[in-house]
């Protein structure tokens, strides 16, 4: 693992592993022990102009090559993925401090998307339409957009970059990748390398390692991409849609959410319950898609609570290394502090604290809230990390008007006995994403995933990143001759 950190603390540019020159390092820290994982010089706006240059140059010559051809990157890519496993989730766990089923959790699904990928490289298709006027033809081609920029977060740093990444190669473009400064490796070099060793030409993906402190808006403003897909914070994607749009420049914008997990009265109590510690703890909590608000109907509230209370205290909390541990650290101190800053604050609005988990250092133990005032604005936002606030209802009328109660719109999941009941109770939540008698946390590589209100705009998967990574251009042809007015 240490020759992985040694060898990618580099910017991947051009085709070429070499260091940034910034005027300061990026250090990568183990979140969990604080152990220095790698220092990597930043790349400076120059650096970001290069990466870009870089794969504008490449662009077009990949685009014209075979998609049969194309395809055959990510065959390879998939199998050292499959080679490279151990090494992955070594990297994972040490730089996102998540545990190593997590690891296999996030793998899992990077193979299927990789999987999606070889088949997305033979999806585009263009169209003839017919005309009003006589003799012409109108041909729709569907052509890649050029080059992306990728942005991507530090919580499934593997699995949501290559989820831009790949499809985006797979359709013809280029790629500029930045991961998040706190998995610098996992989210970014790891990926440039496993493109690099399976074949992609030289300087079609570039991954640059910097901080908007040191380049601004650069990566957005920069004239080259067409298209930035984001993935992060309400706050920050706000700014990038902002900056794209005023560049005329597409965004996809997949940002947090504040999923509703409810529970109506004839659920399945027990199964419910799973679903529910599941939906909020994995990966600690830090998931766009877990249920930060769990809604139980009042007739099965004592029940429910007294059950997922005795669930969640089984969850061992320590080192992700460890194969007992269920909730690793969250990402950094300013996390662990925001985190136990939202369970102090629910606690001083009248909260009752069912559970109250100690924070040591950036290991949190989970906390579970139950009464929060309804118009508390902790209600309101996104907390990530593994705390959970319990409230009841009286009603599907009233669950309705709760789930919805809130500005994000991502996930979330209801547990009924009667499925087509779920299912009309998950048609009237203003979501992007809905589940019936299962988890609020869920990811396919054919579905449309992406969320309503401040959850993001855009889709990706399927076909909706057909339409994301690529464009159409009307071509028409006039077999015969058109007649003028002047």
């Amino acid at each position: 693992m240490s020759s992985y950190f040694t060898d990618l603390a580099q910017q991947y540019i051009d085709g070429k592993w070499r260091p940034g020159t910034g005027s300061w390092d990026i250090i990568d820290f183990n979140p969990y022990d604080g152990e220095k994982l790698a220092s990597i010089t930043i790349a400076t706006v120059e650096e970001v102009d290069d990466a870009y240059r870089a794969a504008a140059r490449v662009q077009k010559q990949w685009a014209a090559t075979n998609a049969y051809a194309r395809r055959s990157v990510f065959e390879k890519v998939l199998r050292l993925v499959e080679e490279r496993e151990a090494e992955i989730s070594e990297i994972l766990v040490a730089e996102a401090g998540g545990t190593f089923g997590k690891a296999a959790f996030e793998l899992h699904l990077a193979k299927e998307f990789l999987r999606e990928s070889i088949h997305l490289a033979l999806r585009p298709e263009g169209r003839i339409l017919p005309s009003p006027i006589d003799g012409k033809e109108n041909r729709v081609y569907r052509e890649p957009v050029g080059v992306v920029g990728v942005i991507s977060p530090f919580n499934v740093p593997f699995l949501l970059s290559l989820k831009s990444v790949a499809p985006a190669l797979a359709l013809g473009n280029g790629v500029v990748l930045k991961p998040h400064q706190n998995t610098p490796i996992a989210g970014g070099t790891v990926i440039g390398k496993l493109f690099e060793d399976a074949g992609l030409p030289p300087g079609l993906l570039n991954v640059v390692v910097t901080d908007i402190a040191e380049i601004g808006d650069a990566f957005l403003e920069h004239p080259i991409p067409r298209v930035i897909s984001f993935t992060g914070s309400d706050k920050v994607g706000r700014h990038v849609a902002t900056v794209a749009a005023s560049h005329f420049k597409r965004s996809i914008i997949e940002l947090g959410g504040n999923s509703a997990f409810v529970v109506l009265d004839d659920a399945d109590v027990d199964y419910a319950v799973d679903a529910a510690v599941f939906s909020r703890f994995v990966h600690q909590g830090q998931v766009c898609m877990a249920a930060n608000r769990i809604l139980v109907d009042r007739s099965l509230a004592d029940e429910f609570t007294e059950k997922f209370v005795a669930k969640v205290k089984t969850l061992k909390a320590g080192d992700p290394r460890d194969p007992q541990t269920v909730i690793g650290p969250v990402i950094n101190s300013q996390q662990a502090e925001a985190v136990t800053g939202a369970v102090e604050q629910a606690i001083a609005e009248g909260a009752t604290a069912l559970l109250h988990g100690a924070t040591t250092d950036n290991l949190v133990e989970p906390s579970v809230l139950a009464g929060l005032p309804d118009d508390s604005a902790l209600l309101q936002q996104e907390v990530f990390g593994p705390v959970v606030f319990i409230n009841t209802f009286d009603g599907e009328e009233e669950a309705v008007r709760i789930a919805n109660d809130t500005p994000y719109g991502l996930s979330g999941a209801v547990h009924t006995a009667d499925i087509e009941r779920g299912v009309a109770f998950a048609k009237q939540i203003v979501t992007g994403m809905f589940h019936v008698n299962d988890a609020t946390v869920h990811d396919e590589p054919i579905v449309p995933f992406g969320g309503e209100k401040n959850s993001g705009v855009g889709r990706l998967n399927g076909e909706t990143t057909l339409e994301a990574f690529t464009t159409t251009k009307w071509i028409s042809v006039q077999h015969g001759r058109s007649g003028f007015p002047f």
